[in-house]
């Protein structure tokens, strides 16, 4: 009988540790030019945090808690900043920025919040904040 129970707990450990990988938070980084920064941090299983930053000291910082939550930056340029802070699960914030000097922050908690963004020009400023579940937010600003 022991000897039945350390085989069964043996399968069951090794089957655990291949399915693992399914729930795993996702991190993709892509960085050109001079002085670029990135970080972020993620609890929960199923978040994907994605940045490409072209440019000369472009920074992006993305927050996750919950689950299934996805952040995207991508930002062509010097000097722009994105932030997304996302509580809860099956958010969705997507941050583009070309030109120079934009800041972005992107605040959800709830369930299900979209918010998405472009700013083109120089000096665009955004702050979107979303609690609850279902929200939707859109912005695009062209600055001289």
């Amino acid at each position: 009988m022991t000897r039945k129970l350390i085989i069964a707990t043996a399968i069951a450990a090794v089957m655990a540790s291949a399915t693992a990988p399914a729930f795993a938070n996702s991190v993709f980084i892509e960085q050109y030019g001079f002085g670029n920064g990135a970080g972020g941090a993620q609890a929960g299983f199923g978040n994907v945090i994605g940045v490409y930053q072209n440019g000369v000291w472009n920074s992006a910082v993305s927050h996750q808690n919950g689950n299934g939550n996805t952040a995207a930056v991508g930002q062509e340029g010097f000097n722009n900043y994105a932030d997304t802070w996302q509580l809860g699960n099956g958010n969705q914030a997507g941050v583009g920025q070309f030109g120079s000097n934009h800041n972005a922050i992107l605040t959800q908690d709830g369930n299900g919040n979209i918010a998405a963004g472009v700013q083109v020009g120089d000096g665009c400023d955004a702050n979107v904040s979303q609690n609850g579940g279902g929200n939707v937010a859109a912005f695009v600003q062209a600055c001289p």
